[in-house]
């Protein structure tokens, strides 16, 4: 079934030119608002290796990040380290709106296709660059993944447990920050493009993304010395907010304010500690956190998931299930709101995945096409239409190792 295309960007068009994760994220979100997103990858060579290492990532036994990352999106290769396929991106970039790029500062320079090249080309192009640690500074030319970025920006250090190393969050979650305010940025430059009539770049660094979302960390330690340690699953000082065992699992409860806790002591039949001493208020509730988790979990324990969830909604507290995958596709919320979708691929058939977030109510953006199988599958229909070269030139191409 064909999906039309209602999103609000479905007039731009975009240039991927990254790798693995950031670059095409960014790519990913513009994607599913409606932009024509061409994906450059490297061509196979002698039949081997080629495109976007994504092709072949993901946990399990099939690597299926890939349907995720690339739908919406056409592919086209092009070898970059050689003038011909330098040449092509100049071409394309001509005739987009947005390029982004996610290689270690300098080698899109090196290769002739640096801003001031492309603006020279195209004066409203709007380019993305996304690295470890940003286009200027000493670090600038480190190489840099998401986890030094999570860890130079301050995330890694406060996950986990206080007796254990730094944790990992479990997803590529700097990765996909970075790219996150690339595209914001990128959006944000196509508004000013409207009164300038000009493009800019956008320098998103992965230290610099996370950075963002730490709160106050920063003016917490210039202004008292206070640094923020790991604190496993509690939120310290405010209490009760933490995952509790049940009789056949674990379930989340928030109930540090003081309405929402005296209607949580009202759950528990114990309406007299709202009025102790101990847990009045959110200051005795946090100074006393410890022995108040363990109150309440001696409670829980003696409850089902199901049982104790029941109570929370007839209260009115704020709490969840722990949700994995099963989870998430038997839930009737993410039903109703399609949260979940269904794709049809040319690989694996149909498949489940996440549905384009966030959701606009005049322009709703839509996941439309699968990821392309094959490396090069649109050559044709770009070079060939939108490029206007000739079957015989893209042959020659072809033939050497240009795409």
């Amino acid at each position: 079934m064909t999906v039309a295309n209602t999103g609000a960007l479905k007039d731009i068009r975009v240039i991927e030119m990254g790798q693995l994760i950031a670059g095409p994220f960014c790519g990913q979100l513009l994607g599913d608002m409606g932009a024509e997103v061409i994906k450059v990858e490297p061509p196979a060579v002698d039949g081997k290796g080629g495109g976007d290492p994504m092709r072949n990532w993901g946990r399990g036994e099939d690597k299926l990040w890939w349907e995720v990352v690339s739908r919406n999106k056409k592919a086209v290769s092009a070898n970059l380290r050689v003038p011909e396929g330098q040449e092509l991106v100049r071409k394309l970039a001509a005739t987009a709106d947005i390029l982004i790029e996610n290689f270690k500062p300098g080698t899109m320079e090196k290769w002739g296709l640096g801003p001031d090249i492309l603006h020279e080309i195209n004066p409203r192009l709007i380019i993305v660059r996304v690295s470890g640690y940003g286009q200027t500074g000493p670090y600038s030319s480190r190489a840099g993944f998401g986890g030094i970025g999570e860890a130079m920006g301050g995330w890694r250090y406060i996950v986990g447990d206080p007796d254990r190393a730094p944790s990992r969050m479990g997803i590529s979650i700097g990765d996909t920050m970075a790219a996150s305010y690339g595209c914001m940025g990128a959006l944000a430059a196509l508004h000013s493009r409207e009164t300038t009539g000009k493009g800019q770049v956008v320098d998103s660094a992965l230290y610099e993304a996370v950075l963002q979302v730490m709160e106050s960390v920063v003016p917490e330690y210039d202004y008292s010395g206070y640094i923020r340690e790991r604190s496993g699953s509690v939120l310290p000082g405010i209490a009760p907010s933490n995952v509790y065992k049940c009789a056949d699992g674990e379930y989340l409860i928030g109930a540090n304010q003081d309405a929402v806790f005296a209607r949580l002591c009202q759950a528990m039949d114990r309406p007299e500690l709202s009025a102790d001493p101990r847990y009045i208020n959110h200051v005795a509730r946090g100074t006393n956190q410890t022995e108040l988790d363990e109150l309440i979990e001696e409670w829980t324990k003696t409850l089902k998931v199901d049982e104790l969830e029941t109570l929370m909604i007839a209260h009115s507290i704020p709490a969840g299930k722990m949700y994995r995958a099963p989870e998430m596709m038997d839930d009737p919320h993410f039903a109703a709101r399609e949260a979940i979708i269904e794709l049809e691929t040319p690989r694996w058939g149909t498949l489940k995945m996440q549905n384009a977030f966030p959701k606009l109510s005049g322009t709703p953006s839509t996941v439309r096409t699968p990821a392309p199988d094959q490396i090069g599958q649109h050559n044709a229909e770009i070079y060939g239409e939108l490029l206007d070269i000739s079957e015989h030139a893209l042959a020659q191409l072809s033939e050497q190792g240009v795409i």
